[in-house]
């Protein structure tokens, strides 16, 4: 017989159930800003979360593969390491940035949303979904680079040469 629950969870409780956080899993996330206020982009604000996530990497907390901060919300592409659960590492994130987040009147929205990205699914459009996002939202025209994507070392060998000059090829804005 099927598992049915008598009372299923609603809200983040809902985003909460069945997930799992597995060392070395990569897992695609979404981080908004509470009541979706537009602010990240902020130069300062953006560039705290950049560097808090720098520094995570460096503890190894988790390897960022790529990552795009958008003016309400921030796409994240991540490898889990073993120092902290993914709730505790999104947690960390939160907290090691909300000082940036409150000096423009901003907060993160209590829960958020991620996707365990299982070994055999495709990275590479999980890589253009968030690198699209700015472009595909009309914050930049494709002939500009928006300044907040990030992508490391290792994956920028295959990605890049995907790109225009470093731009989105016209197909993907198509």
């Amino acid at each position: 017989m099927g598992s049915y629950m008598a009372n299923p969870p609603i809200g983040h409780a809902a985003l909460r159930h069945g997930r799992i956080s597995m060392p070395g899993a990569d897992y695609f996330l979404t981080l908004c800003t509470d009541q979706k206020q537009p602010g990240l982009t902020q130069p300062h604000v953006a560039q705290r979360i950049m560097d808090e996530l720098q520094t995570m990497q460096t503890d190894t907390t988790c390897d960022v593969r790529c990552l795009t901060v958008m003016p309400d919300h921030l796409h994240l592409l991540l490898t889990l390491g073993t120092r902290l659960s993914l709730a505790k590492a999104i947690n960390r994130l939160k907290a090691k940035t909300s000082a940036s987040l409150g000096a423009h009147h901003l907060s993160w929205e209590r829960g958020y949303f991620d996707h365990r990205v299982r070994p055999d699914e495709d990275r590479a459009s999980i890589f253009h979904y968030i690198y699209l996002n700015p472009y595909r939202a009309s914050l930049c025209t494709p002939a500009a680079t928006w300044p907040w994507f990030h992508c490391c070392d290792a994956d920028r060998a295959w990605f890049e040469p995907r790109l225009d000059n470093n731009l989105p090829p016209p197909t993907w804005l198509a």
